[in-house]
């Protein structure tokens, strides 16, 4: 419940928890007269109802107070100032609550006990909020309510130069960076820059050699998932890019472009001594060993 202290003109907010009562200090508003007549007047119950100051809060509404989000949503800091009405209107003066709530596993401190709770869930690992379609687990209900729109398909986030929309607002973010052409991940090695993260860290690898995605079928590693899975084909027998001249397949996009210029008689391989050309790089190479051979000569 809430009351109010008229010799500090100071407005105190009880909030009840389940077990617990907790007092914070929020607002000072030189606006309020703590000795006015009107207040004077009014008995301290039900003086807190026409602050609007009675709150009491269930685990679900405690979560919904400075709630953060996955996916990049909007979060409220642990030093927001809550903003409660009085009257039909807002105090303007306010100022941060003490952090006085400490985490016993880290040195994060929070002005609302609500706040460490939420905290100490990734300390625990704790996930209540199950997806009722998939049932993935996230640690906040902010965080499962994002997650829901993979299901229904809601995209509240909307470019401004074009008519795509996203889910989430790091979606909205990265798509933003094609209409820049902003790049701010560079490779240190190459100098190669990439409009996301994970590009980058793909990049690295043709530095570093790392060969993360191994071949189920034989002993072969791969840098990237899209050259596994051309890989795989070899075993698999799969070939899914056809001919639609001669129905001829191939088992990579590349082999089938290549293919084409049988039927188109297109030859964009030149050799650079002679001027001849080829349909396909193969054959350029053997059409080279002959200008090598006969320097040998």
């Amino acid at each position: 419940m809430a009351s109010v202290k008229d010799s500090s003109q100071t407005l105190l907010l009880n909030i009840i928890t389940k077990d617990k009562e907790e007092e914070v200090k929020i607002w000072e508003c030189d606006d309020y007269p703590g000795e006015s007549p009107e207040m004077a007047s009014v008995e301290p119950s039900e003086s807190s109802q026409t602050l609007g100051l009675n709150v009491t809060m269930n685990e679900e509404q405690k979560e919904d107070i400075g709630e953060s989000a996955d996916h990049g949503e909007t979060s409220n800091s642990s030093d927001q100032v809550e903003t409660f009405p009085a009257s039909g209107k807002q105090h303007q003066k306010g100022r941060k609550a003490k952090k006085s709530h400490h985490c016993p596993h880290c040195e994060e401190s929070f002005p609302f006990l609500s706040y460490l709770e939420r905290h100490l869930r990734k300390h625990s690992g704790e996930k209540p909020y199950s997806c009722s379609v998939c049932g993935r687990s996230f640690s906040q209900l902010s965080g499962l309510n994002v997650h829901q729109r993979t299901h229904t398909g809601e995209k509240p986030h909307h470019c401004p130069h074009c008519e795509e929309s996203f889910p989430f607002p790091s979606y909205l973010e990265r798509h933003l960076r094609k209409h820049s052409g902003e790049k701010p991940y560079s490779c240190s090695v190459c100098g190669m820059s990439f409009s996301q993260l994970s590009g980058l860290n793909v990049h690295q690898r043709s530095h570093t050699g790392e060969k993360p995605h191994h071949c189920p079928h034989c002993e072969k590693s791969f840098p990237f998932p899209s050259y596994l899975e051309r890989h795989l084909r070899k075993h698999s027998g799969e070939k899914p890019y056809c001919c639609s001249d001669c129905g001829k397949c191939f088992t990579t996009s590349s082999h089938l472009t290549s293919h084409r210029t049988v039927h188109t008689g297109e030859k964009p391989y030149s050799c650079s001594d002679c001027g001849k050309s080829f349909p396909f790089p193969s054959y350029l190479e053997r059409h080279l060993r002959k200008h090598a051979n006969h320097c040998l000569i």
